[in-house]
């Protein structure tokens, strides 16, 4: 999986982030969508191009991938790009708070959903191909609009609700650069499985069940009673993204 920048001729963008050599900047309006303007820009920017929306109240940032494997592989960068959201909150994140993912796209803090990450490749690539390029997209509540009492939605939150103080949007995505490099080196140079081992841990430990992913990004589980694993097709999953809300384009309430 390849974060190697392409040579330009124009002016790139101006910086607006602290981030490590690979990585490109694009920053948006509050009114812009980064995942799908990381889309519409991926076959012409290339690998390291990070699109970023300065918003106060929503965490929103996008990243383009250049992967070296076929594409029915390549889709489990997004586990790479969910270990390094993660982490990245992890590290961020006040004492004894508990991240938690739903598989495979759900981030929770303390059992409320604080947002989710999602995936795009071309539009008819073929699955035994390498795809030009892959876009991981974030998208995390960092405080909340709505004026509610709290308690009254508790399957929801905001990073300021649960204590992660002076964690701007930012801060947030120059955390997560550093972590999906990590991440992508570690792929690199010990195979997908220590990918694996990074992200799995976030979707808690059950007694007596086994998982494991895929060599085409399924999630497989098995329990010590069970011969055959139970498959969870991740291409399905990515298409729901249940954890959305498009009519108001933010992490569901």
């Amino acid at each position: 999986m390849s974060l190697d920048t392409r040579r330009r001729v124009r002016t790139p963008y101006a910086p607006a982030l602290d981030l490590p050599p690979p990585f490109r900047p694009v920053t948006l309006r509050e009114a812009g969508d980064a995942f799908a303007h990381a889309v519409r820009i991926a076959a012409d920017e290339g690998a390291g191009t990070l699109v970023h929306v300065g918003r106060f109240d929503l965490i929103e940032f996008a990243l383009v991938l250049e992967p070296d494997e076929p594409l029915r592989e390549a889709r489990r960068a997004f586990y790479a790009g969910m270990a390094a959201l993660t982490d990245a909150l992890a590290a961020h994140a006040p004492p004894e708070k508990m991240i938690h993912v739903e598989w495979p796209d759900a981030v929770f803090v303390d059992g409320a959903l604080v947002g989710g990450g999602r995936l795009a490749w071309p539009e008819g690539a073929a699955e035994d191909v390498r795809p030009d390029w892959l876009v991981f997209g974030a998208m995390v509540r960092a405080a909340a609009m709505e004026t509610i009492e709290p308690g009254l939605r508790p399957l929801s939150a905001a990073l300021e609700d649960e204590g992660f103080e002076d964690l701007g949007s930012g801060r947030l995505v120059e955390s997560f650069a550093r972590h999906v490099m990590v991440q992508l080196d570690a792929w690199q140079e010990q195979g997908f499985g220590a990918v694996a081992r990074n992200y799995l841990p976030y979707l808690g430990l059950q007694p007596g069940l086994r998982r494991d992913i895929d060599d085409n990004g399924d999630l497989l589980t098995r329990r010590n009673s069970k011969v055959a694993p139970e498959r969870r097709v991740l291409t399905d999953a990515l298409a729901a993204t249940a954890w959305l809300d498009r009519e108001i384009g933010s992490p569901r309430l």
